[in-house]
């Protein structure tokens, strides 16, 4: 079985709040030079294409975009790029994990319209933490000044895991935004994920931006649910099949040819790009308890 080398992650001592198993967050790797958002959601959810399309907005906007995939499958950036790029674990091993060997270049890519792109991975299934990975990846940034010349940094997060590691990057995040369709399972995940969020608030800056409904032609079981907890929903893209086609063809919205539905959606991402620029209020959610939400959400 592949072990990591020793001290690897420069594991800290301290624990993060009482009763948790996360580990406290280095002072040092925290990113103060920029606005920080951590897109979560249920795995499948569309998370990676909401991520690519909101970085993309936010460069027509003029900022200078860094997008870090956070999932082993190492597939965040893949339209903005136009391939599955190493991740920073690999480049590591390559190298035999001696970081100061590593260049930008060798974990850093320019994507679609000047986006910065940068895969963390993960470690080997069962061998080790996805949140050292994380934290790796900003210590990488930070030691080559690449967080400096950076507006904005979006996190895509791997599917609904919000335990351990996963729940790494919101340590650095200024908002957390949550994916979610208008049916059970999404917006069952979408409890638990705020429900993660608050327990994080209590101890680092992150607040939970908003709701992204997503692949919906409706939305009224979102906004019932988010009327209920105190949730507010910032974007709505519909169950578009041109989404599904950009996909198909590595691209982000920004780069498809007109189709139906193809504007309106990108509207949608340059607008919420502006919203969450100019700083959207934070939201005081009350996440409901499993057996609360199946009831609230379930049918007779």
């Amino acid at each position: 079985m592949q072990e990591f080398p020793s001290g690897m992650f420069g594991l800290p001592k301290n624990p993060d709040g009482e009763g948790s198993v996360q580990v406290q967050l280095d002072p040092d790797l925290r990113i103060d030079t920029a606005k920080v958002f951590a897109v979560y959601g249920k795995g499948g959810i569309g998370k990676s294409t909401t991520s690519s399309n909101l970085s993309v907005a936010f460069s027509k906007l003029g900022k200078r975009v860094l997008q870090i995939g956070c999932d082993p499958k190492h597939d965040s950036t893949f339209t903005l790029t136009k391939c599955l790029v190493p991740t920073v674990i690999d480049i590591l091993e390559s190298v035999d994990f001696h970081a100061e060997e590593l260049r930008p270049s060798d974990y850093v890519y320019e994507g679609y319209n000047g986006v910065m792109c940068v895969e963390a991975g993960g470690p080997p299934a069962g061998t080790g933490c996805g949140g050292y990975v994380v934290g790796q990846t900003v210590k990488l940034l930070k030691q080559h000044h690449l967080l400096e010349d950076t507006d904005v940094v979006v996190f895509d997060v791997l599917g609904d895991v919000v335990c351990g590691g996963f729940a790494a990057p919101l340590q650095h995040a200024e908002r957390a935004l949550i994916v979610t369709a208008n049916d059970f399972d999404s917006i069952f995940a979408m409890n638990r994920i705020a429900a993660a969020i608050v327990a994080k608030s209590k101890h680092y800056g992150v607040r939970i931006g908003g709701v992204i409904a997503n692949r919906s032609v409706n939305t009224d079981e979102i906004d019932r649910f988010n009327d209920a907890v105190g949730l507010k929903r910032l974007a709505h893209l519909p169950d578009l099949d041109i989404i599904r086609r950009s996909r198909l063809k590595k691209s982000t919205l920004f780069e498809m040819e007109p189709g139906p539905g193809l504007e309106e959606a990108k509207q949608q991402y340059l607008q919420l790009a502006e919203k969450l620029w100019e700083g959207v209020e934070p939201l005081t959610a009350q996440p409901m308890r499993d057996r609360e939400i199946f009831d609230f959400l379930g049918f007779d």
